[in-house]
This record gives structure tokens, C-alpha cells and sequence, in this order.
């Protein structure tokens, strides 16, 4: 059958393909497409998707790739939903950005949720005045990014939280930091700001509390988290320097504190990654950070010995949602002229995520 002539089976019937029928179908669905489309892979993205990415990298990275395609009519984001949101708002009006599948969230951005930081705002310039800056972790909904937006904020990333942590605090005294609250905290102990200097609000019980102390906080932390970088516990670094003598230590600075501070190194993906790829022959590596990338690092680098930090962490849910059937499908629905999982971010939207985003880059 001609390849034109089979092009709807749905995801249901895909899903049914062998490996080897979806490997064709999506190589065959690329050449179709031609230049028309291309495919940015997360790097946490599956081995078996992320190998027909055009570029990898961290979710910004993508972002800022595909807002550099200005000739592609199609940018395929695998990765979840606030990424293809961010990509959408920095590519141009004639640009579709695709999500294979919109169950690919993130459990971190869906913490905070936009009419849940409308109400802590609120709450909490009632108590402290004008003394609050709002700063969003990119994995943030374009709402939330707009909130911060409009609000004079702007956006950070795992690579430059500290400058824009700073920059923030030339500003307004007080930030108010969300979603994630290991990012904000280790951000805020590395330039220096004490533990009791660090409140965290809870959106659920809409209060405000000192888990180190102290009353005059300069970080107000967002109770949120990343479900897999919360389960890299200090037990598991001490365990693996037991097991494995001279190993070295390095996660994700959304882990929590303690690991962190018990780790030899933290910093970004594209920290760890540069890192591993630098680091001598015979080097050993236990990585705090999500299992398909330390996996492929693991692959890349034999000459290495790099492991996970906790064997026992799954992979990230949301993100392995994107599999082989969804992209063969928001491919195939490309060349039928039909696209499918298209994001699209309401203008005022995006015009004050926009904002939020480009102060961070002005800064970075």
C-alpha cells in the first residue's frame, strides 16, 4: 500500500505497529514533509522518539531554536506542554508548533496554578506592600508566565536562576519564586541568603511558613516541585560514595536541599551534560537527574561509569507520554494538511509571557 494511501489509522491502530512499521512510518512522514517540518527533542525525552529530533537540548534551548526557524512552517515539539506553550510564544504568527500528545504536562507547572498565584499575590502584598517581584521558573504555564509578565517580573531557567535571582533583588527587596521550591531554595542559599531568610507558601492552605526559622523573608518560595528530582534523597548519596569509593556526585539543582548540599556538583541539564563530556576516561558518575538522560549519557560515554543517583526513580511520566504512535500521528496529520496537537497561546497571553521571557534574556 502507498504510503499516501494509508496515512489515518489513529493513534489506537499505531499503537498496534511494530517497532520497526512506526520507525518507517515517522522517517517516511519526515521525507514527505521535507523542510516544512522540524522536530525538536527534550532532553529527557524517550531514546526511541528523541532519535528522530533535528536538535536536542533543554526546554529554552528548543525555544529559542525554533524562534530561529522563521522558514519552517512546523515545529513538532517532544516534550510537554509548557515547552511547546514557550515555543508557540516566541515563534512567529505563520509558525504551527505541534505537541504530539497534550497529556504531556508537567506535574511541577500544574502546582501553580494562574488564579491560585492571583489569589497568594494577593495575600501577600496585603502583608508586605509593594516589596514583592514575581520570578517563574520557565516550567511555568504561559499563564503564569503572563501573570509574571504583567507584574514587572520575569522568567528564569535552571542555568541562570542566580543572575536573575540578583537582578530581582536589585529591584524589590522580596521575590516571590515559583513553581518549584528546591530551585528557589538552592538559588537563594548560593548567593548567599540564608535558609531563615526563605518562607514557603502553600497554595492549598493559603498560608505562608517558616520551615527554617526567621520572619522577614527575602525568598517566598512556591510550595511546588519536580516529582522525579524530589526523590533523589541524601540516603542515596550516601549509599552510592559506600558502594562506589571516589565516585562523584552531581544533580539537578531541583532536587532538594539537603542532596544538594551533600552532592559535589549541581547545575543545569546542560551543566550536567557539558560536565559527564568533559570529565577524564575512568571518571564514575552518579547523576541526579531523570533516568532517560542518564541513560544516554551512560551509552555516549562508555569509557565512563555513570549511573543513576537513585535506580529506583522512573522516568518523567508526562514526558514519556510522547511515544513513537503520537508522533508518527502528528506527523502524518502534517502531510494530510490536518494538523493535529496544535499549541496556540491566546495573544494578550502571550504577549505578557513574552515580556516576562524577554527580561530574563536581557538580563542573561
Amino acid at each position: 500500500m502507498a504510503f499516501s494511501e494509508c496515512l489515518t489509522p489513529g493513534i489506537a491502530e499505531l499503537s498496534r505497529y511494530s517497532s520497526e512499521e512506526l520507525d518507517e512510518r515517522i522517517a517516511e512522514a519526515k521525507r514527505a514533509l521535507n523542510d516544512r517540518v522540524v522536530i525538536l527533542g527534550h532532553h529527557y525525552q524517550r531514546e526511541d522518539v528523541i532519535r528522530f529530533a533535528d536538535y536536542r537540548g533543554d526546554s529554552l534551548q528548543l525555544s529559542r531554536i525554533a524562534a530561529g526557524l522563521t522558514d519552517v512552517q512546523y515545529i513538532v515539539f517532544c516534550g510537554v506542554h509548557f515547552m511547546a506553550e514557550t515555543a508557540d510564544i516566541l515563534t512567529g504568527d505563520r509558525q504551527t508548533v505541534i505537541l504530539p500528545d497534550h497529556n504531556a504536562g508537567c506535574s511541577m507547572a500544574d502546582m501553580a496554578d494562574a488564579q491560585d498565584v492571583e489569589e497568594a499575590w494577593e495575600l501577600l502584598t496585603d502583608q508586605y506592600g509593594d516589596t514583592l517581584l514575581p520570578v517563574t521558573y520557565v516550567n511555568s504555564s504561559a499563564a503564569v508566565k503572563a501573570f509574571v509578565g504583567r507584574h514587572g517580573g520575569l522568567t528564569c531557567t535552571s542555568s541562570n536562576a542566580d543572575r536573575v535571582f540578583e537582578y530581582a533583588l536589585s529591584i524589590k527587596p522580596r521575590i516571590l519564586f515559583l513553581p518549584d521550591q528546591h530551585l528557589g531554595r538552592n538559588t537563594a542559599v548560593k548567593l548567599g541568603i540564608p535558609l531563615e531568610a526563605t518562607a514557603v507558601y502553600d497554595p492549598g492552605e493559603m498560608e505562608l511558613s517558616f520551615p527554617h526559622g526567621g520572619e522577614d523573608p527575602k525568598v517566598i518560595l512556591w510550595k511546588g516541585h519536580c516529582s522525579v528530582h524530589q526523590r533523589f534523597e541524601p540516603g542515596h548519596v550516601r549509599a552510592v560514595r559506600e558502594k562506589y569509593p571516589g565516585i562523584k556526585v552531581i544533580v539537578h539543582p531541583e532536587c532538594p536541599y539537603e542532596t544538594v548540599q551533600l552532592a559535589d556538583a549541581n547545575g543545569s541539564t546542560d551543566f550536567i551534560i557539558r560536565t559527564i563530556r568533559q570529565a577524564p576516561p575512568g571518571t564514575q558518575w552518579a547523576v541526579g537527574t531523570e533516568h532517560n538522560l542518564v541513560h544516554r549519557l551512560a551509552k555516549e560515554h562508555p569509557e565512563q561509569t555513570i549511573i543513576s543517583l537513585n535506580e529506583m526513580v522512573c522516568p518523567c511520566l508526562t514526558m514519556n507520554r510522547i511515544d513513537r504512535p503520537h508522533l508518527a500521528d502528528a506527523l502524518e496529520s502534517l502531510v494530510r494538511g490536518q494538523p493535529t496537537g496544535v499549541i496556540h497561546v491566546p495573544e494578550d497571553t502571550a504577549r505578557w509571557a513574552r515580556l516576562a521571557i524577554d527580561r530574563m534574556l536581557d538580563v542573561s
